[in-house]
């Protein structure tokens, strides 16, 4: 066997300014199942929630008033489907697990993510913990 020389330079800076970036915190979200499927720049309980559903919303595009959050997501698009509301009718592009193909958030637009103004997360969904249930995620669903 030959000997495996390595030759690798560490270099850090106690005087460097900090980065927008470098500060920035990422937070991810798992699946039930344990798989991987949402990094986020803010807490998903800090976001707003929606009304009907209690859906976290999540905004895609930059409006007048607000800034769209950076995220991505990992699921693979469900069939769309029809909810009844008390206005009328409402059409979800589905997002799904691609593990465990659990349902786990929705916009009103269809695929890709990110296409529609909105992005919304499903209750009980997602936890932070790799293989803890989220709380609520055994709640009753009120759709």
């Amino acid at each position: 066997m030959p000997k495996v020389v390595s030759r690798s330079a560490v270099s850090s800076s106690t005087d460097a300014q900090p980065t927008a970036s470098s500060a920035a915190a990422l937070r991810v979200y798992y699946c039930i199942c344990g798989e991987f499927i949402l990094v986020i720049d803010t807490n998903l309980s800090a976001l707003p929630r929606r009304q009907s559903d209690k859906s976290t919303i999540i905004r895609c595009r930059d409006s007048d008033t607000a800034a769209a959050r950076v995220f991505k997501l990992n699921a693979t698009s469900g069939e769309p489907i029809l909810i009844e509301r008390n206005g009328g009718h409402e059409r979800q592009y589905r997002f799904l697990c691609p593990r465990c193909t659990l349902p786990i958030g929705y916009q009103s637009d269809p695929p890709p993510v990110k296409s529609g103004p909105f992005l919304y997360i499903l209750p009980g969904a997602l936890t932070q913990m790799q293989g803890q249930l989220p709380q609520g995620a055994l709640d009753e669903d009120d759709n």
